[in-house]
């Protein structure tokens, strides 16, 4: 059989031994446990030794007063909820009392009225400290549940970085053994793109953020990787990047590294002599609720006919990424070489 719930305990303090009595016979007509105290240095003893649901502490009291008990009470290791009992109607008291941590307070008159206005209290104090208790462990159990759905976020960033160096390890010992040149040019573009998209996982399970990427961080270290690949001693590229600090979420993230990775390649590849120096130049800025991405550099520009050079792949890709984005995308004219500038959502 389930056990009956336990009657709430109240301790009333007060100096005066007739009203305490009352007062403990009205409660307990109402349902309640009550102890009584004649003193604030008793109450305060009594509350130190055993758990009360909640205290009433009288104000009027010879030696110490309602106060001083009220912070005695307070001091406590788990002090109860307190509703501060006097007989005076100066709001001073009342608004120091509560000040000092009293749930509610109620003024002392003669008559029946005080003791129901006592009972009421007490009733809807009790209710307020079980739904503020229930409220901090539902804060209690959502906090937990957010530090384990974090946990398995790293988790799955860690395991689908790892699964795409896997793919792009593979991917680079392919075009190791193939012997054509488009070929090899191929799946070495495809490598990028895979490291790209991973460079965005790797962010997110080594930062505090499972759903954010830190921009100026994972532009900084693609454009590091672009550098390193594209960059040789006969035909050296100098990539710079100049990036507002902005977080995007994971879906964006991805979709700026591709369109970074195929307009920066595209400008090494495409815009300068082989055996001549170039410099591409990236940026990332915030322009009202919008980011702006623009890619440039000083090399031959567009072809006049307006063809493609190379399979085309990645115009594809740029475009398509852009779509995802919902990013306006435009090449200025008036630029040296090539020019591209994105605006999206941020």
């Amino acid at each position: 059989m389930a056990e009956e719930p336990r009657a709430p305990h109240i301790l009333y303090i007060d100096d005066d031994e007739g009203l305490r009595r009352l007062v403990a016979r009205a409660l307990k007509r109402r349902g309640y446990e009550v102890a009584t105290a004649g003193s604030g240095q008793e109450g305060a003893a009594m509350a130190a030794a055993q758990r009360f649901d909640l205290v009433a502490v009288d104000h009027y009291m010879p030696g110490q007063d309602g106060l001083a008990t009220l912070a005695a009470l307070r001091a406590l290791d788990a002090p109860p909820p307190v509703i501060y009992v006097t007989g005076s109607e100066e709001s001073r008291i009342a608004v120091a009392a509560l000040k000092a941590g009293a749930i509610d307070y109620v003024v002392k008159s003669v008559g029946e009225d005080f003791f129901d206005l006592l009972a009421r209290s007490v009733d809807q104090a009790l209710v307020a400290v079980r739904l503020q208790a229930e409220k901090e462990h539902a804060e209690a159990q959502l906090r937990e549940s957010n530090q384990r759905l974090q946990a398995m976020l790293h988790e799955v960033n860690h395991r689908v970085s790892n699964s795409l160096q896997l793919v792009s390890a593979f991917v680079h010992m392919q075009a190791r053994s193939v012997s054509g040149e488009d070929a090899r040019s191929a799946l070495e573009d495809t490598q990028r793109r895979i490291e790209a998209i991973s460079q965005v996982h790797r962010r997110l399970y080594t930062s505090d953020s499972v759903t954010k990427v830190d921009m100026a961080d994972y532009l900084a270290a693609l454009v590091g990787e672009l550098q390193e690949a594209w960059s040789t001693p006969e035909a050296p590229r100098t990539l710079t990047l100049d990036a507002t600090p902005m977080r995007l979420s994971t879906d964006k993230a991805v979709a700026v590294g591709v369109i970074v990775n195929e307009l920066v390649s595209n400008a090494c590849k495409y815009a300068y002599p082989a055996d001549q120096a170039g410099e591409v130049r990236t940026a990332l800025h915030v322009e009202g609720g919008d980011f702006v991405l623009t890619v440039e550099d000083d090399g031959c520009g567009m072809p006049a006919d307006g063809s493609i050079k190379g399979t085309g792949l990645g115009s594809k890709l740029v475009v398509a990424m852009a779509r995802t984005l919902k990013a306006r995308m435009q090449h200025d004219p008036d630029a040296r070489g090539v020019r591209v500038m994105l605006t999206a959502p941020a």
